[in-house]
């Protein structure tokens, strides 16, 4: 009767020690969603802005993140050159923390929190800007909702 008694204060003693070095059930990865970026994140590449060049001026040329060049007269990539840019931008996005992904850090304000230099300038002036807010969920793993839902 000692030796369980024992036993059952010993374990009293140890559980709470031994759950809280538990490690924490691991969160599922974030995944970046193609049609997300298709229909919200391209077309923020294209926008035109007051006093800077649209981000794909720069960027389909001549800098160290070149996205795919429009076909002659177009105006937004075909399906092949959009899962090429996908796959392209996603390689300065770290999924599930956007304040540590390029795409994000080099055109936000360094007052905002972003990186302190981007030759193209300073898209977003603060972290509350709708098209960062747009870029932030889609690193977050937003998903672009299905053809088939309801609108």
């Amino acid at each position: 009767m000692k030796a369980a008694a024992a036993i059952l204060v010993l374990l009293a003693l140890c559980a709470p020690a031994a759950l809280a070095q538990a490690p924490a059930a691991a969160a599922a990865p974030v995944t970046l969603d193609f049609e997300y970026f298709r229909t919200k994140v391209e077309p923020i590449l294209l926008r035109k802005r007051p006093e800077h060049a649209r981000c794909y001026a720069c960027h389909s040329q001549g800098t160290p993140l070149v996205i795919e060049r429009m076909s002659p007269g177009a105006t937004t990539w075909n399906d092949e050159q959009s899962h090429k840019n996908f796959d392209i931008i996603r390689r300065v996005v770290v999924p599930g923390n956007p304040m540590r992904s390029r795409l994000l850090l080099m055109p936000l304000a360094h007052e905002a929190g972003g990186i302190e230099f981007h030759p193209g300038g300073k898209h977003f002036l603060s972290q509350s800007d709708p098209e960062f807010r747009e870029l932030v969920e889609w690193v977050n793993g937003a998903k672009a909702p299905s053809a088939g839902a309801a609108r």
